[in-house]
């Protein structure tokens, strides 16, 4: 593409604007990945340069949670003060210190604390990411370009399995975790083509430049649009922070907090961070393992592709469904095989396929849907905010799972663990058929009026 093309793409003409913008804020969820994957490969080698007990092996795998959840408590409000593209800089920024640190840590507490600020720069990322697309995207086309940013967590898991490949063999984990600074670049520079949010701008009375940026990023007349957000704007005063748990808002946010904390405690970080250990079990090597999790990154980026496809379509409800009721069945079937007795051989294929099978239900349901529903159920005026404090517990609930899974696989063992995950599972499906709303087609300002008018999100 010539520098030409380039610069035309970027200057406007609606839908292909706006898929330009959406995929370089998409690189947020790139970091996030990259993250996720990377420490389960460089962990094999880890290992075996530091003595360290099962929990000490929790807390280096679990630093960056830790962080996250700290980078995610601040992020929101700082997206809402700075702006979303001042924090996509500063997220990327933040990563690539992160990952040096982390290259050049000479013992456990400088690699911990590497993981942690890279999980700052993760926290922040995973709210502003998603919360940037779904305010610059048309409601038709919003589900789908907001779930880019997941595909990208997914490519970022992929692409660090490959990493962990290539230095497999020298057990290079430095090489693995400095990789990082790579992405990090990337999304640094990214952010100078990208706009502000027009929601944000219009927020802060940069009414011109809101209006700009949306005849950008849309086909047709933009007064509409610039209508609703100004009806929605002049009721701010009536909302804040606080309000988050007033009667109008609580069904919101109750969605919101329960599927962050199901998104993590049925399973599936546990399933990335340790998916090379788990397989090693079953009898595979240290490089043969890290080879297979690359067929595991592989499915998971597929059924993101295909979660994207269809958001728009069949909507975000019946995608959770049929997303966690696979969950629910595939856990069941790995904790039965890692029970059994002898557990390589044709059990060790069923635990793959298992394995490769629960990826999937989570790609479809969980992994995108989560993100970005709580971008769009949350009024305008307490959207960072709001997405803050749910990603904080999405955050939470990932260090515990994280932090916890070493340790309950060495108590109870590994068939039990899988149960637990299962347990979780089962009782997040019924949550989200109570309690879980569809989004699908409708703007933004819709969905906060019917929360403004007491109707049921589940309606």
């Amino acid at each position: 593409m010539s520098t030409a093309t380039i610069r035309n793409v970027l200057s406007g003409d609606g839908d292909r604007f706006v898929y330009v913008v959406s995929a370089l804020a998409a690189l947020n969820g790139l970091l996030f990945g990259f993250d996720t994957g990377i420490i389960s490969g460089a962990f094999l080698f880890i290992q075996d340069s530091f003595v360290m007990s099962p929990l000490v092996e929790g807390i280096i795998v679990s630093g960056a949670m830790a962080g996250a959840a700290a980078g995610a408590a601040v992020g929101g409000q700082l997206a809402d003060r700075l702006g979303r593209r001042r924090l996509i800089l500063i997220a990327a920024i933040v990563f690539f210190v992160g990952s040096f640190t982390m290259a050049v840590a000479p013992n456990v507490p400088v690699l911990v604390a590497g993981r942690l600020i890279d999980g700052v720069a993760i926290g922040f990322a995973s709210i502003v990411g998603p919360l940037y697309i779904s305010e610059i995207a048309p409601p038709r086309i919003r589900g789908g370009l907001t779930s880019l940013n997941q595909l990208m967590v997914t490519t970022g898991i992929l692409l660090s399995y490959f990493v962990n490949y290539a230095f497999a063999d020298a057990g290079a984990w430095r090489w693995m975790l400095g990789a990082g600074m790579v992405p990090a670049v990337v999304l640094a520079i990214g952010i100078l083509k990208m706009p502000e949010s027009p929601r944000w701008l219009f927020e802060h009375g940069r009414k011109d430049e809101a209006r700009a940026v949306l005849k950008r990023t849309r086909s047709g007349s933009v007064e509409e649009e610039l209508g609703d957000i100004e009806e929605t704007v002049e009721t701010q005063s009536e909302t804040g922070v606080r309000d988050l748990l007033a009667p109008w808002l609580r069904p919101a946010l109750v969605v919101g907090l329960g599927l962050a904390v199901f998104q993590q405690i049925t399973g599936i970080n546990a399933v990335i961070y340790y998916a090379p250990t788990i397989l090693e079990s079953t009898g595979l090597g240290n490089v043969a393992s890290i080879l297979a999790t690359v067929g595991i990154g592989t499915i998971n980026v597929v059924m993101t592709i295909v979660a994207i496809l269809l958001v728009d379509r069949v909507g975000r409800r019946r995608l959770l469904l049929v997303g966690v009721g696979g969950m629910v069945a595939t856990l069941a079937v790995l904790g039965t095989v890692f029970y059994l007795p002898g557990l390589g051989g044709g059990l060790g294929v069923i635990a793959t396929i298992s394995l490769m099978l629960f990826v999937s239900f989570f790609a479809i349901g969980l992994g995108p849907v989560f993100w970005l529903l709580i971008s769009e159920i949350y009024p305008l005026s307490v959207r960072g905010s709001a997405m803050g404090v749910v990603t904080v517990a999405n955050w939470g609930a990932n260090l515990l799972v994280s932090l916890t899974f070493p340790v309950l696989t060495d108590g109870v063992g590994t068939s039990a663990t899988f149960w637990l995950f299962g347990l979780c599972s089962l009782v997040g499906l019924v949550f989200v058929y109570r309690y879980v709303p569809e989004t699908k087609g409708r703007t933004l300002e819709a969905i906060e009026d019917d929360l403004r008018q007491n109707i049921s999100l589940a309606d």
